[in-house]
């Protein structure tokens, strides 16, 4: 059993830390066992994400298939009860998993994604999708409202040297609060990272085709905290027009989808400030340049939604 040969940049990982070095270290082997043990056949160069190695296989009885393997998580341990309860509706197809192990053998898409798309037809195309993927969730799934609480009592503890504008701050955490218990927080499956590079193309790419969710990081959620993604992913193509063309995605995704317009900006509000306060997480006073570019395009989101 040949160690499966993986990409350069994957090696990278490792160095995220010692749990992520573990994981770098042992995917090759864990790849070749996963191939012998399911029958497969490399058929292709593997490729990664931020979080995965896949391997293009064949199956035994040819069909092509995608081997991926990814770091468990929160946020991904649930990926293959999720892609199991949507069967391939609005989802790629899961074929086979070892969710312990981080595996799952998909039904192969094209590589080609929403990433190149006119932005406010790729967010029409996500917000079309959300009626397959919000179903009724499956138990054990991580809940939002939970999610909510923490994020509520983060903001509440922040200091005034925070550098957030202190509004956003005590309306951000307002919102969590108030969404922390209501109902409605939890009643649906959610994607949780739909953005896109997360959907793909399924069927011939000379033809129209058909785009699928890949990646879940899922949840049991509001559908109204979907679009956030879709606004700071290729934030750098609206230089010149933020905030206009801000407006255009968020309700591009919300007219397509049929949201709450109120309920998705107080979801875009909390989700940007949230972000935001991430990409501070270790970092030092003053900012880094990263760190501040960061920052200022998560509070223009969050501004952006409400003008």
């Amino acid at each position: 059993m040949s160690p499966v040969a993986l990409p350069v940049g994957f090696a990278g990982f490792a160095d995220r830390g010692p749990q992520w070095a573990e994981f770098v270290e042992q995917a090759p082997r864990t790849l070749a066992g996963l191939i012998a043990e399911w029958r497969l056949r490399v058929d292709g160069a593997p490729t990664h994400g931020r979080f995965a190695v896949v391997v293009p296989v064949l199956t035994d009885d040819g069909t092509a298939a995608a081997l991926k393997l990814g770091y468990l998580d929160e946020g991904s341990e649930h990926e293959a009860l999720a892609l199991q309860h949507w069967q391939g509706r609005g989802s790629v197809a899961l074929l086979r998993a070892a969710p312990r192990r981080g595996a799952l053998l998909l039904e192969r898409l094209e590589e080609r994604d929403l990433t190149d798309e006119w932005d406010v037809a790729a967010c029409e195309a996500v917000g079309a999708l959300y009626a397959d993927l919000h179903i009724a969730p499956p138990p054990r799934l991580r809940r939002l409202s939970h999610l909510c609480g923490r994020w509520a009592a983060r903001l509440r503890e922040l200091p005034r040297s925070t550098p957030l504008p202190p509004r956003l701050v005590e309306q951000a955490a307002h919102v969590a609060e108030a969404f922390a218990t209501d109902p409605a927080t939890d009643a649906h499956l959610l994607h949780g990272d739909l953005h896109y590079g997360n959907v793909l193309a399924q069927g011939d790419p000379h033809d129209e085709g058909q785009w699928l969710a890949i990646d879940p990081r899922p949840l049991a959620g509001d559908p109204h905290f979907e679009p956030a993604p879709l606004l700071w992913h290729r934030f750098d193509e609206l230089a010149g027009d933020v905030r206009d063309g801000l407006r255009r995605r968020f309700h591009a995704v919300v007219d397509a989808a049929g949201l709450d317009e109120d309920r998705a900006r107080d979801w875009a509000v909390l989700r940007a400030v949230i972000a935001g306060l991430g990409g501070l997480e270790g970092g030092s006073i003053p900012l880094t340049a990263r760190q501040d570019l960061w920052l200022t395009t998560c509070v223009a989101i969050a501004k952006a939604v409400q003008d």
